[in-house]
């Protein structure tokens, strides 16, 4: 028997029929067995102050205990000016401070995202660079980056393409078994 793996999906988009939003919907109907997921919504982090580091808001102290109980997390970026959103990294920063005791720290990664023509290729390529820069170990492959969102999500932001849901499927599957190996 192998040990259960938790996973926290966090969506980069705050939109309600986001496509990255609508990928991490599609991860908890494709898990492998012994996977569990759950995703955070970011909408009730207040933005990056240092001024609010001595006293952390409450949705900041449950975001980083839901980052510390997980066993692994799966990120689902859009691309916004080449890069990931505000969003995104305002969450990553306040998850990251102090250094010396930031819920990312050694936690294994996987990164996936759906966008226009070239998928979200530079916003996870800048993701991987700040999840290094913050201790995280990110999956190398299989990539997941997905082009032309409008013929593979419906209107509600739906994955409705088989073979990416099957692509998805197999970056959870690798993603189980990276997170077994580091552990």
């Amino acid at each position: 028997m192998t040990t259960p793996i938790h996973v926290l999906g966090i969506s980069g988009s705050l939109r309600r029929t986001s496509w990255n939003s609508g990928l991490l919907r599609a991860a908890a109907d494709l898990l492998p067995p012994g996977m569990t997921i759950e995703t955070f919504d970011l909408t009730p982090l207040p933005m990056f102050s240092q001024d609010l580091e001595a006293e952390l808001p409450e949705a900041v102290r449950h975001f980083r205990e839901r980052i510390a109980s997980a066993d692994a997390l799966l990120f689902a970026t859009p691309e916004y000016n080449y890069s990931i959103s505000g969003v995104l990294k305002n969450a990553i920063d306040w998850a990251s401070r102090p250094s010396r005791n930031s819920p990312l720290s050694d936690k294994p990664a996987a990164i996936a995202g759906a966008g226009g023509r070239f998928g979200t290729a530079r916003a996870q390529l800048h993701l991987r660079q700040i999840l290094y820069h913050v201790n995280m170990h990110v999956l190398n492959r299989p990539e997941l980056m997905i082009p032309t969102g409008w013929e593979k999500f419906d209107a509600e932001g739906n994955l409705i393409h088989e073979q990416t849901r099957e692509d998805l499927r197999g970056l959870l599957v690798a993603l189980a078994d990276w997170t077994r190996r580091l552990a």
